[in-house]
């Protein structure tokens, strides 16, 4: 397996900016996607960038593995899943007063849409996790039972239960890439 090879080794930094490079590669050809079917009508152009972002996002995901940036222990990787899960629903509340700030500044209403419309799939992105929690994660009773410290990441509303303190210095949330400084105890 791949995971975390690269991972304290003389390249680790080269691969983490190869991981974001890529992932704004991938953002980059959903955007020219969308400019190029509704700017300009080609379809065709559109449905070929966003292949070239899946790919970039792929590579992306790979690099990320590579370096270990994303849980591969069983019980760390349900932990983050968890979390994510928790910050999707939470991430509802917050686009949506995205949405209204946008419309209060007389931003285009289509755009005012669109961003409404990604705090839906937000929702639907925590009630679909939510899913795959319920079905395949093992119970772990004493999660709540322990009353574990939980630490919400102030940018994404990511949720890390345990001791924080516990990570390393340079420990970054795994959804928005903020520093251990942006988590408060909730």
């Amino acid at each position: 397996m791949i995971f975390g090879q690269t991972k304290g080794t003389e390249i680790e930094k080269q691969i983490a900016q190869l991981a974001q490079g890529e992932a704004i590669g991938g953002a980059m050809y959903y955007a020219l996607a969308k400019i190029a079917k509704e700017k300009f009508g080609l379809d065709e152009v559109a449905e070929e960038f966003i292949e070239l972002g899946n790919q970039e996002t792929n590579h992306g995901a790979f690099y990320a593995m590579l370096n270990g940036r994303y849980p591969y222990d069983e019980a760390e990787f349900w932990k983050m899943v968890k979390g994510l899960s928790k910050a999707e629903y939470k991430g509802e509340g917050n686009v949506n007063a995205l949405a209204d700030k946008l419309a209060s500044l007389g931003i285009d209403n289509e755009a005012v849409a669109q961003v409404r419309e990604f705090a839906r799939q937000g929702k639907h992105h925590g009630e679909a996790t939510k899913a795959i929690i319920d079905k395949y994660a093992p119970k772990d009773d004493d999660e709540k039972s322990t009353n574990k410290p939980v630490y919400v990441c102030q940018v994404c509303g990511f949720e890390y239960v345990g001791e924080l303190d516990k990570e390393a210095d340079d420990y970054k949330c795994p959804i928005c890439g903020m520093p251990k400084a942006a988590f408060k105890i909730q």
